[in-house]
């Protein structure tokens, strides 16, 4: 229609020898608009034929044209989550669901209005049921709502340990973790995360899938929620470094689960930032390089059964021959190839170093200064004279 003006006024500037085509098309638009607003008295005659029904019609044809809205600050109080990467639009469609807000609409209209709206942090909030947009977007900018109940799980900590952490500052028992960790497939870990390629027996265990990270929960969580937020986190950080991928292509046929165990291993022995991903390649090249017994050998290991026994951990120096070689120990640091399961939780660098280590032909390492850095060596001789380093750094006995 509207081109169909723009060639009348055209026409008209060029000369009236064409107006009995003008008219024609003049009495065309006339009859269309006719027709439109015939057929607009006819929705409205029959919308209001249909009693109740009718009104709800009404209510969404009017809706086309309005924004639906409730009026002023909102009554009661209600907790809802702002998720990371959340837009505009979801925001809008987490308070709808919580009828916090009439429409999405109203909140998107609010926050298109204010700048500040680009700045809502991720966590939950203390909002009210039926706001306007409005003083939805007003509350979720006044970081005096924001409910700020989180902490913090380093890296390195075993299952057991971090279950402990958890429970003094959630006051959730122990035995709660324990028994929500007992499915790891029901906290979110995909069955294909437990294959290996070593032959080795494969054994479903939460063990390095809790991820060390910030966390905010809302107000009374349970240990399956806590758990599964941290797998959750798991899966998005290896995902975001692409690192089951990366470990099949460069590793050499070894799998995600073994390169997660080497994460654990280095974060568990790397006594610096900058050696862990060297530390990863001394752990392949023993399990699986030229070391003469294929094992390897780090006491880190014995340790985790000792404490996973219950029995107290200690330092190498302390441990007796039949702790390091007990044969009845899975984790015994003499068993050919990789141990059953992760030691410990590993955080990103370690991850990272797992996934890509650095170029070498390792076997030994130990720390020589008390920043917990390292002297890498391919022979033992090599390994003695760092080990000569150490001693005179006062770094072991």
């Amino acid at each position: 229609m509207i081109d169909e003006l723009e060639l009348a006024f055209d026409e008209s500037d060029k000369g009236r020898h064409r107006r009995s085509a003008q008219r024609k098309r003049n009495k065309k638009q006339r009859g269309g608009r006719g027709k439109t607003v015939f057929a607009l008295v006819m929705v409205l005659v029959l919308l209001g034929g249909l009693g109740g029904v009718g009104w709800y019609g009404f209510d969404r044809f009017q809706g086309y044209f309005m924004t639906p809205d409730y009026e002023g600050g909102g009554t009661g109080e209600i907790v809802i989550e702002v998720k990371q990467g959340d837009l505009a639009a979801d925001i809008a469609n987490t308070l709808v669901a919580a009828g916090a807000v009439k429409s999405a609409k109203a909140f998107i209209k609010a926050a298109d209005g204010n700048s500040r709206s680009q700045s809502i942090q991720p966590g939950f909030y203390k909002v009210r049921k039926e706001m306007s947009g409005e003083t939805a977007l007003s509350l979720l900018l006044d970081l005096k709502n924001k409910i700020v109940k989180g902490f913090t799980v380093q890296e390195g900590l075993t299952a057991k340990n971090t279950y402990e952490r958890l429970s003094k500052q959630t006051n959730i028992p122990i035995k709660e973790f324990e028994a929500a960790a007992k499915d790891p497939i029901a906290l979110g870990v995909p069955d294909w995360w437990f294959k290996r390629t070593d032959g080795k027996k494969e054994l479903r265990s939460i063990e390095g899938f809790l991820f060390p990270d910030t966390y905010e929960f809302p107000p009374n969580p349970t240990a399956e929620v806590i758990l599964k937020a941290m797998v959750d986190r798991f899966l998005t950080v290896t995902g975001e470094m692409k690192f089951a991928d990366e470990v099949q292509a460069k590793r050499g046929g070894i799998s995600p689960y073994e390169a997660l165990i080497v994460a654990s291993l280095a974060q568990a022995e790397a006594g610096n930032k900058d050696d862990l991903g060297k530390v990863a390649r001394v752990a392949y090249n023993r399990a699986y390089g030229d070391f003469p017994c294929k094992c390897l050998e780090m006491d880190v290991t014995v340790n985790y059964y000792l404490a996973s026994i219950g029995k107290e951990t200690k330092r190498s120096g302390d441990m007796t021959n039949s702790e390091l070689d007990d044969p009845k120990n899975p984790y015994n640091r003499k068993l050919p190839g990789m141990i059953p399961t992760p030691i410990n939780n590993p955080g990103k660098d370690a991850l990272q170093g797992a996934m890509d280590p650095p170029p070498g032909k390792w076997l030994f390492f130990v720390a020589i200064d008390d920043k917990g850095h390292s002297e890498f060596a391919e022979t033992y001789e090599q390994h003695q004279r760092n080990e000569d380093k150490a001693r005179k750094a006062g770094i072991i006995p």
